[in-house]
């Protein structure tokens, strides 16, 4: 008998990789979309067009994590076997401008899925997102080999303290009540998938357009960016899902930090892409007024409205637990990644180079 996975935010990033490959290995999969006059199924499009797929092993249903009504309709229906969740509102300059919002959809969001599972589903194995995010890249509580499932947490958005408060009561759900609840600290992970406001799909789509520009001989406007030096571990994110999958496949419950162990800055993942077509770029000033120039012209600009109230300087993750006991080891390189999201990003722009 086919096992049953619900994904929350199924049409995210992260849940398109993971509905492929639940897909992979036989599941029968149920994803929840939101309601709207513009549906935004991109990422998993090809399945749901796809006949041999579509109603026979994935099953697509109107919802909301904020409507605790639906959601236990959906998991009194479902009775899944694994159920992940993905759906946040997850970037994080934006949830200062929407905190309410955000800690409504990824703090509270996260109490009504396990309170659907508790009620009517308690042998649902369930999966919890927590976010690098909710460690805060401060001096004092990383660790030199970086932050692990035992670090202290201060976080530094309104994004930040949702995800801590689902964390916990993710943690307080699965001693109190015995479910199978756990939860990955993530760590940075990106993708051609990613979404365009993000800084590594911004970078990528900027670089494509730019290069479109050079070769046809057309004027360009320079990438604005933030802050240049904040260091990430970045990751892929299909190494990502997998470990989604392995944690649930575990024996007990157990919460894992995700990570690449490397951190690097958002001035070398733009120095990548230029490195990638064969170009240098060099830099100018300091603070708000430094620059990137490459041929001359100044590519990159600093702009301070990209700039967090309270920012994030520093952030790496000790994925030691998750190697040693699920075996997780990552297949991308940093530098897999930045190729893998330009050589993406030049085909959508019909750039012919790498």
């Amino acid at each position: 008998m086919k096992k049953k996975a619900l994904i929350t935010g199924i049409t995210g990033q992260d849940g398109s990789f993971l509905v492929e490959l639940l897909l992979e290995n036989g599941y029968e999969v149920h994803g929840i979309i939101r309601r709207a006059s513009t549906f935004n199924t991109l990422r998993i499009d090809h399945l749901m067009n796809d006949e041999t797929i579509m109603n026979k092993n994935l099953f697509i249903h109107y919802g909301d994590i904020t409507d605790a009504a639906n959601i236990n309709q959906l998991v009194r229906t479902i009775q899944p076997d694994e159920l992940y969740n993905l759906a946040a509102q997850s970037q994080v300059r934006v949830s200062f401008e929407i905190p309410v919002y955000t800690g409504m959809v990824d703090g509270l969001g996260a109490l009504t899925i396990l309170e659907a599972v508790r009620q009517l589903s308690p042998h649902t194995k369930l999966y919890q997102a927590s976010t690098s995010e909710m460690f805060g890249g401060m001096e004092f509580n990383m660790p030199e080999k970086g932050y692990n499932e035992n670090s202290l947490f201060y976080p530094r958005s309104p994004y930040g303290c949702a995800k801590l408060y689902a964390y916990w009561i993710t943690k307080n759900y699965r001693e109190a009540y015995n479910l199978f609840a756990a939860s990955a600290f993530i760590f940075n992970h990106e993708s051609a998938r990613r979404g365009e406001t993000f800084i590594s799909r911004k970078v990528t789509l900027w670089f494509a357009s730019y290069m479109k520009s050079k070769i046809n001989k057309q004027p360009f406007t320079p990438l604005k960016v933030g802050n240049l030096t904040a260091l990430r571990d970045w990751s892929h994110a299909k190494d990502i899902v997998k470990s989604m999958y392995m944690i649930l496949q575990h024996d007990k419950p157990e919460d894992f930090v995700v990570s690449s162990g490397e951190m690097h800055s958002v001035r070398e993942f733009i120095e990548i892409c230029f490195s990638l077509v064969g170009k240098t770029i060099e830099w100018s000033g300091e603070g708000l007024n430094e620059i990137g120039i490459c041929d001359g012209e100044p590519v990159v600009k600093v702009d301070p409205r990209h700039f967090r109230p309270t920012e994030v300087q520093r952030l790496l993750g000790d994925c030691t637990k998750i190697k040693e006991t699920l075996g997780w080891t990552p297949e991308y390189s940093f530098m897999d990644l930045v190729t893998d999201m330009v050589t993406s990003d030049f085909t959508l722009k019909g750039v012919n180079i790498i």
